[in-house]
């Protein structure tokens, strides 16, 4: 589906469910994490030296290698020279589309560890417009703004610059979003996101938690008219929306 920058993203609401963050910087500099980065390697398929946005995690194949075309010679007028070199880089099979598999090889949390492939198929569908599975380049330079803009939201909130977001972190996370959620829930989205048994979150994880609170909140706002928070649904209703959350 084609993203809304309204939604899964930087729109306050007035009711008291909240909002997911709103762009900004809540006063303070990033820590020097890279959250998301493209894993390149030193050299991209071009030959041009690392690109110093994250740092290198693995290769891939040079360009024309195992049979395969090499890569445009340039980007489309008035593409960003750089993210055009990161899509050649991650487009491994030269189809001018991105995989669900490429793109998840491509994105590493500021720990290193890949991205979680349910993130990155939860990213694709939102940028994918012509709904192909895959995403083309200017699907991705929207994915990738998205990203960056969730980078900047999450180094806001990692208070200790661990690369992580723990409990209370958490809490303040989407308290500041507006969610006025118990802390014995926080513990439960913690359970459910942390893969890793340490207790806390990494970057991918973070957004697809936030986004999924974002979902289901507005699965619910359909029945609760008046906004009071409680809502009262039959069978089917409750069907459907846990449905359309799936779909």
């Amino acid at each position: 589906m084609a993203y809304n920058p309204n939604q899964y993203g930087y729109q306050q609401q007035q009711y008291a469910y909240g909002a997911p963050p709103p762009q900004q910087s809540y006063g303070r500099a990033p820590p020097p994490q890279q959250y998301g980065s493209p894993a390149l390697s030193h050299q991209s398929y071009a030959g041009s030296p690392h690109v110093g946005y994250g740092q290198p995690s693995q290769g891939y194949p040079p360009a024309g290698s195992y049979g395969r075309p090499p890569p445009p010679a340039g980007p489309p007028p008035g593409t960003d020279p750089q993210l055009w070199s990161w899509f050649q880089a991650v487009d491994t099979d030269h189809s001018g589309q991105l995989t669900v598999d490429e793109l998840q090889r491509a994105l590493v949390n500021g720990d290193w560890s890949p991205f979680n492939i349910e993130t990155v198929r939860m990213m694709v569908n939102m940028f994918d417009t012509d709904n192909t599975g895959t995403i083309d380049f200017n699907e991705f330079a929207g994915l990738w703004k998205y990203i960056e803009d969730w980078k900047r939201c999450f180094q806001t909130f990692d208070a200790d610059g661990s690369g992580s977001i723990d409990r209370n972190e958490m809490k303040n996370a989407l308290r500041t979003f507006g969610y006025n959620l118990s802390d014995g829930f926080i513990t439960v989205l913690i359970q459910k996101f942390d893969k890793y048994g340490k207790g806390d979150v990494t970057f991918d994880n973070f957004v697809q938690a936030c986004v999924n609170i974002k979902t289901l909140t507005d699965s619910f706002q359909r029945f609760d008219t008046d906004r009071d928070g409680w809502i009262q649904i039959n069978y089917e209703q409750f069907l459907e929306l846990v449905i359309r959350q799936r779909a």
